[in-house]
Parts: C-alpha cells; structure tokens; sequence
C-alpha cells in the first residue's frame, strides 16, 4: 500500500459509514490488503489495477462508493475514521522493518 494521507483516511472512513456498523471491522481490512495487491500490481505491471486503483488506500474506498463527508460530530463517521486509524496502526507496527509507511514507498 502506498503511503497514506488523511484524504487516504478520510475515503475509507466515507466508504465503511455506508455500511452497517458490523461489517466494518472486515470491510477496512479488505481495503488496505486491496490497496496492498493494487500497489504490488501497478510496480509489477507498470499500469493501474482495473479496480483497485493506484495502490493507494484512497483510491479502494473511492471503487466502493464514498458517502457525503460529514462532520466530526457525527458519531458513525468518527467511529469509522478510528477504525481506518486503528487497523493502519496495526498494519505499521506489525510490518517488518521500522514499523513506518515511509516516503521510500510513495511512487
């Protein structure tokens, strides 16, 4: 996955708050690891993934349809936005290396 920015989070977060609370958990997983095959895909092939995009975790959440970005004071989104942080800081830590999306990853 490339590195990721808060307009990175902000599409995961609009992606999920269209789903039912208990599917959410699953559905950011399978985003990040979508943006992980998208990534190894565009530097294999040289071209972007039929429908995951650029690797990036953005463009995932923009191929399953973004709900209208609210506020955070709206409950579900900023349960969303934690759950996107969350799993990205599990992902970090977890990774082999110095625990960091660097800029070396950025294309």
């Amino acid at each position: 996955m490339r590195s990721v920015h808060y307009s990175d989070v902000s599409a995961a977060a609009r992606a999920l708050l269209r789903l039912p609370e208990e599917a959410r958990e699953a559905q950011c997983a399978q985003m990040m690891t979508q943006a992980d095959w998208a990534d190894r895909f565009v530097g294999r092939l040289g071209k972007i993934h039929p429908l995951w995009g650029n690797g990036t975790l953005g463009d995932v959440a923009c191929s399953k349809g973004l709900a209208a970005e609210p506020s955070f004071g709206n409950r579900d989104y900023c349960c969303c936005f934690e759950i996107v942080l969350r799993q990205l800081r599990q992902r970090l830590w977890s990774a082999p290396g110095t625990g960091n999306l660097t800029d070396q990853q950025e294309k």
